[in-house]
């Protein structure tokens, strides 16, 4: 077969596989945008209580964290929190929902790669992780002032960790077998590991067992990776945030493609 035999093919394969990409991006952002007052109004509300309570009532005695005023301390944890539940949530409750309305099986046995379908529903909850946390930086601005650091570390980390638990969601979808599944991961892991990883003090207080034990939860990485973009300061080494991220990333991706090749979770 001659070259422009194969560039054609491939040209014409990829035409098709961006407009499977382009299709299921749009159906997900139509899915969340269409009722923007279940998906983008309650966090707002939600970490808006958040800074009441915390930044300003607890925060007054407190005082400063790691030399910062804690409201400010604590604001890039919570729109961390934001992003990390946002992204997590959008992907699962649409992936199961294809599953549970069975139109997934259109999807699977198109001649879609996997890997598009993927990327097209992790694309689909970073955008929906990027909005909230947009929205909850801007409702911050209404508590403390944020002066960023170094911006492009605040993007990267925003979209690295949007990834991760875009695909974490991805999982969880594949194989719950009813709504209550859903619900589990976010409840006795999601909530415990967001709440212990640092969003609202510094590991340096804690004991030397409970700051080592600390160091295996990989959303302490991410909000000290954010805090450090906001901030410049970090309890954790940033390239060995990034490193922990991507890695996370990469093994994410893997087991995504390896259970949608064996159809686990996604037989009848």
């Amino acid at each position: 077969m001659s070259k422009n035999v194969l560039y054609t093919s491939w040209a014409k394969h990829s035409k098709l596989w961006f407009i499977s990409f382009q299709t299921i991006v749009t159906k997900e952002l139509n899915r969340f945008l269409r009722i923007w007052l279940q998906t983008l109004l309650p966090p707002a509300i939600t970490m808006s209580l958040y800074f009441l309570i915390f930044g300003s009532v607890i925060g007054d005695r407190i005082g400063e964290m790691s030399g910062i005023n804690y409201m400010s301390y604590i604001a890039p944890g919570i729109i961390m929190m934001a992003i990390i539940t946002n992204t997590y949530g959008n992907v699962v409750s649409s992936f199961f929902g294809a599953k549970f309305q069975r139109h997934i099986e259109e999807i699977l046995v198109s001649p879609t790669p996997n890997i598009i379908i993927l990327a097209g529903y992790v694309t689909g909850g970073v955008c929906r992780g990027i909005l909230v946390g947009l929205i909850v930086t801007a409702i911050t601005l209404f508590f403390t002032p944020l002066k960023i650091y170094s911006l492009p570390i605040s993007i990267s980390v925003v979209v690295l960790t949007a990834v991760l638990f875009s695909l974490l969601g991805f999982i969880n979808g594949i194989f719950a077998k009813k709504f209550d599944d859903i619900a589990i991961v976010p409840t006795f892991v999601l909530t415990p590991l967001t709440y212990l990883g640092g969003v609202f003090y510094s590991i340096d207080l804690l004991p030397p067992f409970w700051k080592e034990l600390s160091l295996i939860n990989p959303v302490l990485y991410m909000v000290n990776a954010f805090r450090f973009g906001f901030l410049g300061v970090s309890d954790i080494d940033l390239m060995q945030a990034f490193a922990v991220i991507v890695t996370f990333i990469l093994l994410m991706i893997f087991l995504c493609l390896y259970f949608m090749k064996k159809s686990f979770g996604l037989r009848a």
